[in-house]
């Protein structure tokens, strides 16, 4: 998605929601972002994620960003 070069820290970029349909611990999912980006992510809800600006973004410094959420179970 674009993202406005003005857009402060904290700008929602994705929703992502994550699930795993064992039980137990073998049923819990973490997620983690990939690399060294200006983003963070958020677990907002108990599946749910965000991921958002971590920093005000420079166009003329970086024009394009890949972002990687890697998601993991317990099992």
């Amino acid at each position: 998605s674009e993202i406005s070069e003005d857009a402060p820290p904290g700008t929602v970029v994705a929703l992502l929601h994550v699930q795993d349909r064992d039980s137990g611990a073998n049923g819990q999912v973490t997620c983690l972002l990939e690399g060294s980006v200006p983003f963070r992510l958020e677990k907002t809800f108990e599946d749910y994620y965000r991921v958002v600006t971590a920093e005000v973004l420079d166009r003329e410094e970086v024009s394009e960003y890949n972002v990687t959420v890697r998601a993991s179970d317990g099992g």
